[in-house]
């Protein structure tokens, strides 16, 4: 493996006329996590059908592993897709035998720990699952050959609140262990938790790409309460490190990308009755970058 295991540069898709991921250029290296944000649309599930080949670039390249994907990637990346990609009238230990026999470094110990983790019963049909324990299966599968590289799309879906922490407890393990992951979700928060890095795409273009530490310790809001109706802004909407003003009676706040406490001093120069300077959660990062008129949270494809 490079210390970039997944290299994806100026990739763009289209689908006729429509252009569904534009110039998008992300990597993720190697033993981290980078969580994949978007609204619904923002072509999250599109970049991932094109990493793994599911889907062919109309421009630009991707690569896991310093190299094109090939079928022996396969010996050592796991995919987990949104929608369920199981054998309806295979039974839960039927699927996990078609992974023994396709699998070299299929870990027969490991599987059967998992399937207890997700309490999964071998002898059910997967036709009769409901759509967590099909999550859960799939990750059982997924993670049953101990892979270095991990894809997953929304890899918690359906699963209730105590599984969807243990889907990302195995997550951060699998990374602990070495293990390179990508993932999205529609939990913002699970990616606040597990992520080393955020992308959030909007409208198939990246609009963000940073550690979540930095984005967290930089990303902020200048909020400033007023006696009466907020003043004339100063040219505070011109500023490039203000990234969204918003008035709501007496107060003003200002979302910040960077240098915000200078930006605070603008704002103090207007005389506001208080001033604060708060941090922001990736949730509100991620509202902020997608803009307000996207803010239900991301999902889809």
């Amino acid at each position: 493996m490079n210390a970039t295991t997944i290299a994806i540069d100026k990739l763009t898709k289209r689908y006729g006329a429509h252009e569904v991921v534009s110039n998008v250029t992300l990597a993720v290296e190697e033993g981290s996590i980078c969580g994949l944000l978007g609204p619904n649309g923002a072509g999250k599930s599109t970049t991932f059908k094109c990493l793994l080949g599911l889907a062919r670039p109309t421009s630009g390249s991707v690569a896991v592993g310093g190299a094109p994907l090939a079928p022996e990637s396969f010996e050592w990346l796991a995919y987990v897709p949104e929608k369920s990609a199981l054998y309806e009238r295979f039974t839960v230990g039927q699927h996990l035998e078609i992974q023994r026999r396709s699998r070299r470094r299929y870990d027969a110990a490991r599987a059967a720990e998992l399937l207890a983790l997700f309490k999964l019963d071998a002898a059910k049909k997967a036709g009769k699952l409901s759509k967590g324990q099909r999550t859960a299966l799939m990750l059982v599968l997924a993670l049953s050959f101990r892979p270095s590289v991990l894809v997953l799309d929304e890899p918690s879906s359906g699963l209730d609140p105590i599984y969807q922490r243990v889907v990302l407890d195995l997550i951060i393990e699998a990374a602990a262990g070495g293990a390179t992951v990508l993932f999205s979700s529609h939990q913002i928060g699970q990616v606040e938790r597990a992520a080393d890095r955020v992308a959030i795409l909007k409208n198939g273009r990246l609009v963000l790409d940073r550690e979540v530490d930095a984005l967290k310790s930089s990303e902020k809001v200048v909020e400033a309460i007023f006696d009466g109706a907020v003043p004339e802004a100063n040219g505070l909407a011109g500023d490039a490190r203000i990234r969204r003003l918003e008035r709501s009676g007496r107060i003003l706040r200002a979302y910040v990308s960077a240098e915000s406490e200078d930006v605070a001093r603008r704002i103090q120069a207007l005389g506001p009755r208080s001033l604060t300077v708060l941090d922001l959660n990736l949730e509100e990062i991620f509202l902020n970058a997608v803009g307000a008129e996207n803010a239900p949270l991301p999902g889809g494809q």
